[in-house]
C-alpha cells in the first residue's frame, strides 16, 4: 500500500532514529493466506511507515497456524496434540511494538482476535530480568476495518486488554476504516473510498508514530521504572507503600 505524499514526507523529514526498535503485527482476520485481507490493506500503511523509517517489521496471520484454545503457555501440555502459539509467542516477545489488527463481525472483534489476546494473557505471568511482567516496556496498538459500526468498541477492548497485561498504550493508539452500514464495499474493494479516505490516513498515521515515539522513549530510559511494580519482590514479602509484614 503506496503512502500519501504527506506520509511521504513526515517519514523524510524524521530526525529521529528508530532502527533498534522492532514491531510485529498479527493480523486477526478470519482469511487465510494467501486470500485477501482488507484489515491486511490497512496494516501495509502503518507497516510501510515503520519500515521507512529502519523499524524491524514481522507480522503473521494467527489464522494460518494451529494455535491451541487455552490460556497456559502450551496448550500441548493440556490435552493439545499441536500448539504452534510458543513459537509465535517468542516473536511476539521480540519485539518493542505489537499491534493488533481486526475486522469487525456482529459489533465485536474476530475470535481470532480473542484466542489471540487469550494466549498473550497465558504468558503475562512472566517476569523480566527486573522482576516485573514480561510484556512491560512494550507499547502496543490496533487496527480496524469493517462494513459496520463497532470499531471504537474493538479497539477499547484490545487496548484495555493489552494495558492489563503490562503494554503502555500511547495516545491515539488505534485507526479504523468502516464501510457503509450493510452490505457494500470493503477497505481495499474498488471504489470504497477506503484507502483514500484522510480520516483513517490521519489516524493510522498518528497512531504509527506514536508507538515508535513511545517506545523510542521507553527503550532509553531503560524500560518502566522498576519500583512498586515488581512481582518478584511483591511475592517475596517487599511491600514499597506498606509496612513489611514481618513487622507487623
Amino acid at each position: 500500500m503506496p503512502l500519501n505524499d504527506l506520509q511521504e514526507s513526515l517519514c523524510s523529514e524524521s530526525t529521529w532514529d528508530f532502527s533498534d526498535l522492532k514491531a510485529i503485527f498479527l493480523n486477526c482476520t478470519l482469511k487465510k493466506s494467501p486470500e485477501m485481507s482488507h484489515t491486511q490493506g490497512l496494516i501495509d500503511i502503518s507497516k510501510a511507515i515503520l519500515e521507512k523509517n529502519g523499524v524491524t517489521v514481522d507480522e503473521l496471520r494467527p489464522v494460518d497456524h494451529q494455535i491451541a484454545t487455552g490460556v497456559w503457555p502450551d496448550m500441548t501440555e493440556h490435552g493439545w496434540d499441536v500448539d504452534e502459539w510458543p513459537a509465535i509467542s517468542e516473536r511476539v516477545m521480540a519485539a518493542d511494538i505489537l499491534v493488533i489488527g481486526t475486522s469487525i463481525w456482529l459489533g465485536e472483534k474476530t475470535s481470532i482476535a480473542t484466542q489471540v489476546i487469550e494466549r498473550l494473557y497465558a504468558t503475562s505471568h512472566l517476569l523480566n530480568e527486573h522482576g516485573q511482567y514480561a510484556y512491560y516496556g512494550r507499547v502496543g496498538g490496533c487496527l480496524v476495518t469493517g462494513n459496520e459500526d463497532g470499531a471504537k468498541h474493538c479497539a477499547m477492548n484490545i487496548l484495555y486488554s493489552l494495558q492489563h497485561l503490562g503494554y503502555v498504550i500511547p495516545p491515539q493508539a488505534d485507526a479504523a476504516w468502516l464501510g457503509e452500514a450493510g452490505p457494500g464495499p470493503s477497505y481495499l474493494d474498488p471504489g470504497s473510498g477506503g484507502p483514500e479516505n484522510d480520516f483513517t490516513n490521519r489516524n493510522t498515521t498518528f497512531m504509527t508514530w506514536n508507538l515508535m515515539h513511545l517506545a523510542r522513549v521507553i527503550k532509553d530510559a531503560g524500560g518502566i521504572p522498576a519500583h512498586g511494580n515488581q512481582r518478584s519482590k511483591w511475592d517475596a514479602g517487599c511491600r514499597s507503600d506498606f509496612p513489611n509484614p514481618q513487622y507487623r
